[in-house]
């Protein structure tokens, strides 16, 4: 078979036909059209049929939700502890150096190293958001940070 826009045509069971109302009584479908009975039911517009019912007592029994959300994502927390037992020699530290160690999951939200420890190799911090005990304390062992 030769394929031609006219011979293309959608998988066998793709497609339904269209439910044709109001066609006559021979159709199956006609006098009410499947609306039921007549008044403002069966008007366009009229009484909704998606309405909630009862909605207000609904929504009295869902539970408030407490404190603040942040629309910001939070920033992945490393303490100087992990980073002493992680780095070995001399190497920058960034965010998708931690990823690659598997310390952190979403380099993209970014990093916090905290802590007071002592640090006990030399090390260049880069792309880190640091306290104040931590960059101290790189700084001491001789490391860098670069903002």
């Amino acid at each position: 078979m030769v394929l031609t826009p006219a011979t293309i045509a959608p998988a066998k069971g793709a497609t339904r036909n269209i439910k044709r109302v109001g066609r006559g009584n021979a159709s199956g479908r006609g006098t009410f059209s499947g609306r039921g009975g007549k008044g403002q039911t069966a008007r366009s517009g009229g009484k909704s049929r998606t309405q909630f019912r009862g909605f207000k007592a609904y929504l009295q029994k869902v539970p408030k939700l407490r404190g603040f959300k942040s629309i910001h994502a939070k920033l992945e927390t490393i303490t100087l502890k992990t980073l002493n037992r992680v780095v070995k020699t001399d190497v920058e530290v960034t965010p998708n150096f931690l990823k690659q160690k598997g310390l952190i999951s979403k380099p993209a939200n970014g990093v916090k190293i905290v802590g007071t420890e002592e640090v006990k190799v030399k090390m260049t911090v880069k792309g880190c958001v640091l306290s104040k005990g931590a960059l101290s304390a790189i700084e001491k062992a001789g490391g860098k940070v670069i903002f």
